[in-house]
């Protein structure tokens, strides 16, 4: 039978909030690592040089091939046997961020892509170097394009740091299990955990679409 006290213990668990609280700090460092890889990877993907442009390919078809899942199992427990050892955080970080960066770096070049070519060659012809053209030309209205699927991927990024419970890192999910396994009150426990997940997301569902009216504002004034 449902327990409201169980689950009202639940919510104001300290074990969940810290669970929240470390869900989230992940969720931020590895969107920024994995954002700005993914800028690399877009910009040697657009590259003359095949030199670039091969190991770029082949990165982001790995790691968007490969599960994450097995992406970390195989960062956890296989790189130790060739003398690489790094803790649960630190596996959890680093697998998260190449998946991300896979997927991003896709988002990027379609938003720089957006742009038309016309406006890099005027850039240039005004003697702007081609690292000036793409921050003060092309970046800023390809993050009209870009901002969207990155929100998107945000709420991707937020919910699968579950998967980390498999490296013994201690977000929302692994921490719920520990406090499920003290009362065994398995279902009011998901379901608390189920409404930090619902709420954390809803805020940012709010934050990315404030960001996105602003971004529209500002394109429609400067056009």
């Amino acid at each position: 039978m449902w327990s409201w006290s169980s689950f009202f213990e639940f919510l104001v668990s300290r074990q969940y909030v810290s669970g929240a609280w470390t869900s989230i700090w992940l969720t931020s460092v590895c969107l920024i690592m994995g954002l700005a890889l993914a800028i690399v990877l877009a910009l040697m993907r657009m590259s003359n040089n095949r030199g670039l442009r091969w190991p770029s390919a082949f990165f982001t078809w790995l790691f968007r091939g490969v599960p994450l899942l097995v992406t970390l199992v195989i960062i956890y427990t296989g790189l130790p046997q060739f003398g690489i050892r790094l803790g649960p955080l630190a596996a959890g970080i680093l697998g998260l961020t190449l998946n991300e960066a896979a997927y991003l770096s896709e988002i990027v070049r379609s938003g720089i892509l957006s742009v038309p070519k016309g406006q890099y060659e005027a850039a240039r012809a005004l003697g702007m170097t081609p690292a000036r053209v793409m921050r003060v030309v092309v970046f800023p209205q390809a993050s009209r394009i870009i901002v969207p699927p990155l929100g998107n991927a945000v709420n991707g990024l937020f919910k699968t740091t579950t998967l980390l419970s498999v490296v013994a890192v201690n977000e929302l999910l692994r921490n719920a299990q520990f406090a499920i396994q003290i009362n065994y009150r398995v279902l009011e426990g998901l379901v608390a955990a189920a409404i930090y997940y619902l709420v954390l997301v809803s805020i940012w569902q709010v934050v990315q679409n404030y960001i996105e009216n602003r971004l529209n504002q500002s394109y429609v004034t400067t056009s």
